[in-house]
């Protein structure tokens, strides 16, 4: 499977850009670099930008809150993300409904505008 993940820190929130395929490996590894970006930079205001080819099956989808939890991602994060791809947005919305169930951050976007809009603007109340 081919993807790219790139993570980098903006100052007053943490860019994830990611484009491929997608499995529960990529996830391991989006989640692991995330977290240390965040922890490094005391950062935990996260805005994805993804174009997914090939989403992550529903089993997987399952496995994200072990993910977060293994890779200390909690209450102290603000994700707000954005799929570009139309055939891959309904696994994140059911990816956002799991992680809402749970109590976990994470929400999905249409535009990066308005992910960034929320997301920077609930940073500061």
């Amino acid at each position: 499977m081919l993807n790219h993940i790139t993570v980098t820190y903006e100052g007053d929130h943490i860019l994830v850009v990611t484009d491929g395929d997608k499995d529960y490996e990529y996830l391991e590894q989006l989640w692991s670099k995330v977290s240390r970006a965040c922890e490094r930079h005391g950062c935990f205001n996260v805005l994805g930008i993804a174009n997914t080819n090939t989403p992550i099956e529903a089993v997987e989808a399952y496995e994200l809150p072990r993910i977060f939890r293994e890779n200390n991602v909690d209450q102290r994060y603000r994700i707000a993300w954005v799929e570009q791809s139309p055939e891959a947005a309904d696994t994140i919305s059911f990816v956002e409904s799991i992680l809402s169930n749970r109590d976990l951050p994470g929400r999905q976007f249409r535009t990066e505008r308005e992910a960034r809009a929320w997301l920077l603007e609930s940073s500061s109340d």
